[in-house]
């Protein structure tokens, strides 16, 4: 039986008692004295197995199993308790224990319990193995599509979902990055855990503190009971603060804390409290600009930018756009209990050419408006949102063959620039982040030179 086995007593003769009746059956022990001890040797070293005594001086049994079951998931327990003790078994297996057995230990039933322990946890792997062999071919839950930037994004996902390291996930308003955030979520080991989210944005800095780190009773006029915030809420599951770039500068200076520290202080209280839970950012802002203009601090950005993910937007993978709409459609009937309704192709090219400078999101508006109008369907160009059927895509075409009538590379430039603002009505900053330039990029090119004077070469 192959798996690492970590013996937690404070007796030196139990210690040693137990350790060698376990490697005279082929077990792999190692063994310590105390419960910080064994938090140590499990950070450090690769253990599958805990078998712990309930009282020992400093951390109890019971406080050592809820502290492995919270930070690390994989690793089993056993405790020991006294004959008769109902209490704390039921008190062990409340905690996150897989097993409890009575004092004095009879080595026939310990090796019981671990051989039953180690081949739980081996059939637990294997189940994981097969889910991940699966699910490396599965669609990201709301994420349709098959363009080539969308399966980098996809394959990203899955191959940082199982790490703890900090992700920050990048893109426009609309694209999705809630949607990556919880299939991180779901694709790790924290699945069974809390998923709690919140818009860095949405609150002045005094209530994202106390949404964020909690507060104690009386911390304020209306904290009329002590709270627990959502970094302490969200367990060793995942907590998503999303825009974490339009976080107040002050509140940057705290978070930056709780990240380098991994515990908070809640609003009103004087001690730390140790947190669990995996952080992911995301923001629509381009952070290291909002460094550079001294909007966003730069000891934070790299804390949050430890695995950046970023999210196409959908004008950049509109062959997409169909099957997304469709998925739309099927969903949408599954919550009305109603057939689905079919997309006319032509409604699905005038989709296809749209930018969508909303993203997924302005689709998503775009498609049940369809549904509101169209009745019973299918849906065809008429039902769709005027701008959609009235876009035209921007395109460059010669006015002439003639080489002494031809324009030069920048003129070109200049008038392609100048049909992507119209196509976009004007709106200066869209037609900036389609053409991939910032606003003065943009300004810049639109001027008109001076003409040139001299004899041509």
């Amino acid at each position: 039986m192959t798996g690492s086995v970590l013996l937690v007593d404070d007796d030196e003769d139990t210690r040693t008692l137990l350790c060698e009746a376990l490697r005279r059956r082929g077990f792999n022990v190692d063994a310590v004295a105390s419960a910080q001890a064994c938090l140590e040797k499990v950070r450090d070293a690769v253990v599958d197995l805990v078998v712990t005594d309930v009282q020992m001086p400093g951390m109890t049994g019971i406080a050592l199993c809820t502290e492995l079951h919270e930070r690390h998931p994989d690793v089993l327990s056993i405790v020991l308790t006294g004959v008769g003790d109902l209490d704390t078994a039921i008190a062990a297996i409340r905690a996150g224990a897989h097993d409890f057995l009575t004092k004095p230990v009879k080595v026939d039933a310990l090796e019981i319990a671990v051989r039953r322990a180690l081949e739980h946890l081996s059939v637990k792997r294997e189940v994981r193995r097969l889910r991940a062999a699966v699910d490396q071919h599965a669609p990201i839950p709301g994420m349709a599509g098959a363009s080539a930037v969308l399966r980098e994004t996809t394959q990203l996902v899955r191959r940082v979902a199982g790490s703890d390291a900090t992700v920050l996930i990048t893109g426009e308003s609309g694209t999705g990055k809630e949607l990556v955030a919880r299939a991180l979520h779901e694709l790790s080991p924290r699945r069974s855990e809390p998923f709690v989210a919140i818009n860095c944005g949405a609150m002045p800095a005094p209530l994202l503190e106390s949404e964020l780190f909690g507060h104690v009773r009386g911390a304020f006029t209306d904290a009329k009971t002590s709270r627990p915030g959502l970094f302490l809420q969200a367990g060793a599951g995942t907590i998503f603060l999303d825009e974490v770039g339009e976080m107040p500068l002050e509140m940057q200076v705290k978070l930056l804390r709780v990240l380098q520290e991994r515990t908070v202080r809640p609003v009103g209280g004087d001690e730390e409290v140790p947190f669990h839970a995996r952080v992911v950012t995301a923001t629509n802002r381009d952070l290291a600009t909002e460094v550079e203009e001294l909007r966003f601090r730069e000891d934070l950005f790299y804390r949050v930018n430890v695995v950046a993910i970023p999210v196409p937007p959908l004008r950049d993978r509109s062959g997409d756009i169909p099957l997304l709409a469709r998925h739309m459609l099927e969903r949408i009937a599954a919550r009305t209990n109603k057939p689905a309704i079919e997309l006319s192709p032509e409604a699905a090219r005038k989709l296809t050419d749209y930018n969508w400078p909303g993203n997924v999101r302005e689709l998503e508006n775009c498609i049940e408006r369809s549904v509101a109008i169209c009745g019973r369907g299918p849906i065809v160009v008429e039902h769709l949102p005027t701008k959609v059927q009235q876009y035209q895509s921007a395109r460059i075409e010669l006015a002439s063959t003639n080489a002494a009538e031809m324009i030069t590379l920048d003129e070109m430039e200049r008038r392609y620039v100048r049909q992507v603002l119209e196509s976009l009505g004007g709106n200066k900053t869209h037609a900036a982040r389609v053409l991939g330039i910032d606003r003065r990029s943009l300004y810049r090119r639109l001027e008109t030179p001076p003409p040139t004077t001299g004899t041509p070469c």
